[in-house]
């Protein structure tokens, strides 16, 4: 494990350099956007995505797009931001013991000394309450389910101390926004729903599993769990289970919701995204490199296009 200064201008070691946090916002706000994440917008995307999905798969369902819908897509996209950087900073209260023997995380906010964890807990609360305003304007059903939310979030943090599979808790905390977004348009929580929240969490294995091998090394010598550590030199043929999955999921899903009411012109255009989705997975597989950090991080990231390519053929899928 390196011994790695935390740089003196709280820059973080995994955020890209030049970003906006460091080079715009005022010095007073920069720990507190970090401890959020601001600097890495990459968690906000794989948090926002399944949330939309949700919602055009839930217009696909019952072919009634409505001016509401704007504001539902909006109102994840602010709760979004909000709940990850308050899900990040809940992260690394739970972690700050740990964070500071990690190579990449000690530069962190709070183990490198820039928020104290009283600050961080006042953080946390405040951007929580201000997601919960935006939730309280969906639709009653959904709002339930928002606060249930709360729980798999809440978990996760620990759950790299007792099982192996920590990235399963991750997946059923960012993807709950496809059961969120679906309730917010239809007012009901659906099967296609449930299957489309399926996938993500296959998703969710396969990309954090990618991320996870920056760390293997300091999670073993700091006895971390996670699927890297577990799947070690066997990680590709897991990733192509999850991938599998994550393709025959949503292709599920996108049947369940369209078939009784879409042109077949419009299914076939969703099925798609599946499908090419599937395909930027693959792409990732073959550049794949689990003793490169800097590969799995670059891959990591790339996951936003991942998700952002089904989410193009739904909204092709609306216009037909």
């Amino acid at each position: 494990m390196t011994n790695l200064t935390p740089s003196p201008d709280g820059h973080v070691a995994d955020a890209v350099k030049g970003n906006w946090v460091d080079t715009y916002a005022p010095a007073a706000t920069r720990p507190y956007l970090r401890l959020s994440r601001a600097d890495r917008p990459i968690g906000t995307w794989l948090l926002l995505l399944p949330c939309w999905w949700g919602l055009v798969l839930a217009m696909l369902h019952d072919q009634s797009p409505r001016w509401e819908d704007a504001w539902i897509a909006m109102g994840c996209a602010l709760g979004a931001w909000l709940m990850r950087g308050a899900g990040c900073t809940w992260n690394d209260i739970t972690d700050r013991d740990f964070d500071d023997k990690v190579e990449r995380t000690r530069s962190r906010p709070i183990p490198s000394g820039q928020v104290s964890v009283r600050g961080a807990v006042a953080w946390m609360c405040a951007q929580a309450l201000i997601a919960f305003g935006i939730l309280l304007t969906f639709h009653i059903n959904a709002i339930l389910l928002g606060v249930l939310a709360l729980v798999p979030v809440a978990i996760y943090p620990f759950a790299k101390r007792f099982t192996w599979w920590p990235q399963v808790f991750l997946g059923l905390a960012f993807n709950w926004g496809a059961l969120l977004a679906w309730t917010a348009h239809t007012g009901k929580l659906e099967a296609p729903a449930v299957v489309l929240y399926l996938a993500g969490i296959a998703w969710t294995l396969f990309y954090d599993t990618i991320y996870a091998h920056q760390d293997t090394e300091d999670d073993a010598l700091i006895g971390i769990k996670s699927t890297a550590r577990l799947f070690g030199a066997n990680t590709a043929p897991w990733l192509r289970r999850f991938l599998m999955a994550t393709v025959g999921l949503m292709g599920i899903a996108v049947i369940f919701a369209m078939l009784d009411e879409a042109s077949v012109l419009a299914l076939v255009i969703a099925l798609g995204g599946p499908w090419a989705m599937g395909w930027h997975m693959a792409w990732q597989l073959r550049g794949l490199d689990i003793e490169n950090p800097d590969k799995c991080l670059q891959l990591f990231r790339s996951n936003r296009d991942t998700g952002m390519i089904p989410l193009v053929f739904f909204c092709a899928a609306l216009l037909v």
